[in-house]
């Protein structure tokens, strides 16, 4: 495939990425965060770019980000984010500690499990034409506001919380929530003021190189 060959041929991955969307948004944060040096692909998901036949043999679900580097071709935001904890380890984004790891997994789980997939284009999209606009909004908020609430009760609960989600270093939980929490401010307005703990957060990762560098304005396909 001649994007690997290109890749291959510059030593550089290639992410392929939509400004906006939250899960490029994750893995522009753990390449930042590690340090790596690579080349960004937009691929327009307003324009349908996601079914062009080249991209589809990266991602067959259609869906950005995909990676390359060398010969991994990676097409998950999750899996895409682990690939560079084991190829870059340091600084570390899982800590040592089983229940911290654990932990941390739950709250990037919750994220993309059991929220931003709730929400995507694809959803929407079918909510608007079955549905109507306004359905769409407030399914999105309910969404987002039960996520919150249950990440929330569970970083208060396990105490964990420091600088970031789950200590003073920044961790997988980070990668995760910083995304959701931006977009849920941005574009679905919602009220944090019932989530001081994820308010916070959001102060930290404004100000973190890596995160800033990741912001959906700051990327090359922006508007």
């Amino acid at each position: 495939m001649a994007d690997m060959e290109a890749t291959a041929a510059t030593g550089r991955p290639r992410l392929y990425s939509y400004w906006r969307s939250s899960c490029s948004h994750r893995a522009r944060i753990a390449l930042n965060f590690k340090g790596v040096d690579y080349e960004y692909k937009a691929v327009n998901l307003l324009k349908g770019e996601q079914s062009d036949p080249e991209f589809v043999k990266l991602n067959p679900m259609k869906f950005v980000p995909a990676l390359i580097d060398d010969d991994a071709v990676i097409g998950d935001s999750y899996a895409i984010v682990l690939y560079l904890e084991d190829k870059y380890p340091n600084p570390p984004l899982l800590p040592q500690d089983p229940k911290k790891k654990a932990l941390n997994h739950q709250i990037a789980n919750i994220v993309s499990s059991g929220i931003q997939p709730l929400h995507n284009l694809t959803v929407l999209r079918f909510i608007d034409q079955k549905i109507g606009a306004a359905d769409s909004v407030s399914w999105t908020q309910e969404q987002i506001e039960r996520g919150f609430t249950a990440i929330e009760n569970l970083i208060q609960l396990k105490g964990c919380a420091g600088k970031y989600a789950t200590g003073d270093e920044v961790q997988l939980a980070d990668v995760f929530l910083a995304p959701q929490i931006f977009a849920a401010i941005e574009r679905t307005k919602i009220d944090m003021s019932d989530y001081p703990t994820l308010a916070r957060l959001h102060a930290e990762y404004m100000a973190h190189p890596a995160f800033e560098a990741a912001l959906p304005a700051r990327q090359p396909d922006a508007p």
